[in-house]
């Protein structure tokens, strides 16, 4: 890749030629190049800025030394094509960077950084050089800096290091914060010693069980994402089953369980529609009463069935309800939000309804659709086994696609 910047200041560029950058630059692998906008001027003061039409605070960089500039890059030393080369022009009005931004430029030919000062530079410039070559004005974020030097560093090196043979551990750029593979935050990262200043080393990382120390790297990644980029992860992703408490012993931050209301109707139809659809695919059963219901069809429920439900950061994200038919104690709509599967959620609020069956109670009965794998494997896990009965719906037919599945009350 070649790699021109052009600056008032070619000294602020400096860091460019240090640590792994510099390396790149000089094995080769990146060609580098630093150049002094007032190499371009022919007065005696080398002017590069002016007053801007209109009025105004401040200067605006002058077209003519960008022109001349720019020119001389793209003709003196050319591309075989000039549409493979990029202008980027660092500016807070520019489109916010990201890592995806950075994954894409790695994979340019050739990119040329336009430093600005003062007020910008004067648009005509963009405007004349985005008929020959692609400009991007970018943003590294919402504020203000004295100049695009900086930003250009930023932007560099961002680049760069996704440049094969740039890093010595190429895997170590999987495991980085906004990744795209993954979209989230880094873990908290430790070292050697152990203990230091009393502060211990989480155990797991000692434990030298992989699959462990993984699940806590997701799970520590979760947390710190959604804690301090909302944007990229809602607080209620992180939820895991250790955070789901009583409503009475409710924490900042944990999850809640209490019992429904009919306040929760409309929330509860949104997460049941969204359950219920991949069921429905798997099942071929577009019909499921929990896809038809309406929102008073919900609301009722609620009245005729002990419901619980998990809420978490105002959202809510689980359910399950439960009530007595005879001697048996039935458990049904059992969801979890689809973005937190996996995470044992479900089990949990099954045993919160298992639980709660009543002196009565001889028999724990779920059902679940034939082709629905997922959800046998819970219910067989959980002590269920299938039923020899049919289940028959509220119209009193018959249904093979759907499985009954019981235990006696007290077993797993």
């Amino acid at each position: 890749m070649r790699i021109d910047v052009i600056s008032i200041f070619p000294g602020y560029l400096a860091p460019l030629e240090l640590s792994l950058l510099g390396r790149a630059a000089d094995s080769g692998l990146i060609a580098l190049r630093i150049h002094d906008l007032r190499a371009w001027t022919h007065d005696r003061h080398r002017t590069v800025d002016d007053t801007p039409y209109g009025g105004g605070a401040g200067m605006v960089m002058k077209a003519e030394p960008w022109g001349k500039a720019l020119d001389d890059l793209l003709t003196l030393d050319p591309a075989p094509d000039d549409r493979a080369t990029r202008l980027i022009v660092p500016s807070p009005a520019g489109r916010p960077f990201t890592q995806a931004d950075a994954e894409r430029l790695s994979r340019e030919s050739r990119l040329i950084f336009a430093c600005g000062r003062y007020e910008g530079i004067d648009q005509r410039v963009l405007d004349h050089f985005a008929e020959r070559v692609t400009v991007e004005e970018i943003s590294v974020g919402d504020f203000v800096l004295s100049g695009g030097e900086a930003a250009a560093l930023v932007i560099v090196e961002a680049i760069a290091r996704l440049i094969p043979g740039f890093m010595g551990n190429a895997e170590s750029l999987a495991e980085e914060s906004h990744h795209p593979g993954c979209g989230l935050l880094e873990s908290p990262v430790y070292t050697r010693p152990a203990t230091w200043r009393d502060l211990e080393v989480p155990a797991v990382l000692l434990s030298g069980n992989h699959a462990k120390v993984a699940d806590w790297r997701r799970d520590q990644a979760r947390r710190r994402t959604a804690e301090r980029r909302p944007d990229l992860l809602h607080p209620s992703q992180a939820v895991r089953v250790e955070d789901l408490v009583d409503g009475t012993l409710r924490d900042e931050g944990a999850a809640v369980v209490r019992m429904a209301t009919a306040g929760d109707a409309a929330e509860l139809l949104t997460l049941q529609r969204a359950c219920w659809v991949q069921e429905a695919q798997l099942n071929d059963a577009l019909s499921l009463p929990a896809l038809v219901e309406s929102l008073d069809d919900v609301r009722a429920g609620i009245g005729a069935w002990l419901t619980w439900v998990v809420r978490t950061d105002s959202r809510l994200v689980g359910s399950v309800r439960a009530g007595l038919r005879g001697q048996t104690w039935h458990v049904s709509r059992l969801m979890v939000a689809p973005d937190l599967h996996g995470r044992g959620i479900g089990r949990w609020l099954l045993g919160l309804a298992e639980s709660a069956a009543p002196d009565e109670a001889t028999r724990l009965e779920v059902f679940t659709g034939a082709a629905s794998a997922s959800n046998l494997r819970m219910y067989k896990r959980a002590g269920y086994r299938p039923m020899r009965e049919p289940f028959v719906d509220a119209e009193g037919r018959e249904d093979p696609g759907v499985v009954r599945l019981a235990k006696p009350r007290g077993l797993g």
